[in-house]
């Protein structure tokens, strides 16, 4: 899939088939978030692919809004150092496996981290180690359905010329 279309096709979806994703194609989801833009070049990101079924209920049962990341065939846990840039980074990098998930026919759908109340333990979970902060969780799997994506507001609507 060409990377506009996969920009334009991916969406959120929270149904997964009780279906293994192969482990080449989780690690070429995270090898896109790796190259996601840094700044300062620190790339303060660590990934954890979770695939264990009782792990993922547990990652889901933390959450507040998160439940079926226990449905789906992997969970990616996006940490990040404490730099000063770390949310924008982590924040890159999800979004780059969330459209690699979609280019390689795998559907995603993105769990907060950072603020929520949760992200101590799921980081004591996983055992990750102080001075890193959860950025996000990407729930993976192959949906039951076929998902469009949502409608969103039309390009002349937000696109502004010279200003506001």
């Amino acid at each position: 899939m060409e990377a506009l279309d996969a920009v334009r096709m991916r969406c959120s979806v929270r149904e997964f088939k009780d279906e293994p994703i192969e482990r080449d194609l989780i690690e070429n989801i995270i090898d896109c978030g790796r190259l996601a833009p840094t700044a300062r070049k620190e790339e303060p990101w660590e990934f954890i692919a979770v695939t264990n079924k009782n792990a993922l209920k547990t990652i889901a049962d933390s959450t507040d809004h998160g439940k079926f990341i226990g449905l789906s065939a992997c969970a990616i846990i996006v940490c990040c150092k404490e730099t000063k840039y770390y949310l924008e980074d982590g924040c890159a990098a999800t979004e780059n496996m969330l459209i690699a998930a979609t280019s390689l026919g795998v559907s995603s759908c993105w769990v907060a981290g950072d603020k929520k109340p949760y992200c101590q333990k799921i980081m004591d979970i996983l055992k990750v180690p102080a001075g890193y902060r959860l950025v996000s969780i990407i729930a993976l799997g192959y949906n039951t359905k076929k998902a469009d994506p949502l409608e969103k507001r039309a390009l002349r609507q937000v696109l502004h010329w010279e200003k506001f």
